[in-house]
């Protein structure tokens, strides 16, 4: 190999390896960030869900689950209509409203912290191709 292509697979690793380095604290700040917001808003998951009742809403299991318990109380409420359906005079149209909001934030929380996880899980990854990068640019001994 040229000398010269052999000394820019170095600093290509070196390159990757800040990206990737870059990706985990971002998602990790960012997952951190998210959990901090939710466990701000003081959220318990109701008792009658299928998992983590009486729980703090801090973590996307945790969130999507009282997400799908807030959508079951509301389909109950609204005799299986959806807000759309609900007829403008309906008494229930506004609970069904805020329920479709609160499910959909809730849902929000869960998909940005699988992001946060992802940027953390390539971050990782491009570490790792880094790494080899550099090994390979090194003379055989």
């Amino acid at each position: 190999m040229k000398a010269s292509r052999r000394g820019a697979v170095p600093l290509l690793g070196l390159l990757v390896i800040v990206a990737g380095a870059v990706l985990v604290v971002a998602g990790v700040v960012t997952y951190m960030t998210i959990s901090s917001t939710l466990s701000s808003q003081q959220i318990t998951v109701s008792d009658d869900a299928a998992a983590f009742a009486g729980e703090h809403v801090d973590q996307p299991w945790e969130a999507y689950a009282e997400a799908k318990v807030i959508a079951e109380h509301a389909n109950e409420i609204a005799d299986g209509k959806t807000y759309a359906q609900l007829a403008r005079d309906d008494p229930n149209r506004e609970t069904v409203m805020n329920a479709s909001f609160l499910q959909a934030s809730l849902f929000t929380s869960v998909v940005a912290f699988g992001v946060a996880a992802l940027a953390a899980g390539i971050g990782i990854v491009f570490v790792l191709v880094g790494m080899a990068l550099r090994r390979t640019a090194q003379p055989a001994l």
